[in-house]
C-alpha cells in the first residue's frame, strides 16, 4: 500500500506514468553516487573502528583460551601426580596392613597355642588325679569283693540249703571260683 501511494505521488509530480524510482533510468546516476558514498563511509567505519575492536576481542579470547588450556594442563599434571602419590600410599598401606594382619595372626596363634598347652597340661594333671582315684577305688573295691562274695555266698547258702557254713569253707569255695 505504501508503494502504491509513492507511485501515485511520483506520477503527479513528474507527470510520467508510474515507474518505481529505483528502477527509473533517469535516477541511476544519483543512486550510484549515493551508493558509492554510503559504501565508502560504511567501509571506513568498518575498517577503522569495528574490525580493530573485533580483532582485539578475538585476540583477548584467544589469549584467555590459551591461558586456560595451559592452566588445565598444569592442573591435570598435578592431578596425575596426586593420583600417583595416592596409589603409592595406598599400596604401602595395603602392604603394611597385610604385614600387621600376619603379625596379629602369628601372635594370636602363639597365644592360643600357649593357652591350649596350659589347658592340656591342667587336663592331663586332672586326668592323672582321676585315674589315681579310680585305681584307688578299684583296688579298694577289689579288696572288698572277697568279703562281699563271702557274705553273699553265706546268705545264698543259708536261704537255699538252710544250713550254715563256716567262714573258712565259704572263703575257700569263693576263692576257687574267682581264680
Amino acid at each position: 500500500m505504501f508503494i502504491s501511494q509513492a507511485l501515485a505521488a511520483t506520477e503527479e509530480a513528474s507527470g510520467t506514468p508510474g515507474v518505481f524510482p529505483p528502477f527509473d533510468p533517469a535516477s541511476f546516476a544519483s543512486q550510484l553516487l549515493w551508493l558509492t558514498l554510503t559504501f565508502g563511509v560504511f567501509y571506513m567505519i568498518m575498517s577503522r573502528v569495528i574490525i580493530p575492536r573485533l580483532s582485539g576481542i578475538l585476540e583477548v579470547r584467544s589469549d584467555r583460551i590459551t591461558r586456560d588450556l595451559d592452566e588445565t594442563q598444569r592442573l591435570k599434571a598435578e592431578a596425575d601426580a596426586a593420583l600417583a602419590a595416592y596409589e603409592h600410599d595406598l599400596a604401602d598401606a595395603k602392604k603394611n596392613a597385610h604385614s600387621i594382619a600376619m603379625e596379629s595372626t602369628e601372635k594370636a596363634k602363639a597365644e592360643s597355642s600357649a593357652a591350649r598347652e596350659k589347658v592340656e597340661a591342667e587336663l592331663a594333671e586332672k586326668m592323672a588325679e582321676a585315674e589315681a582315684r579310680i585305681a584307688e577305688i578299684k583296688a579298694k573295691a577289689m579288696s572288698e569283693v572277697g568279703t562281699i562274695a563271702n557274705d553273699t555266698t553265706s546268705v545264698i547258702v543259708k536261704d537255699l540249703i538252710g544250713g550254715k557254713l563256716t567262714n573258712a569253707e565259704i572263703t575257700k569255695a569263693v576263692s576257687s571260683l574267682v581264680k
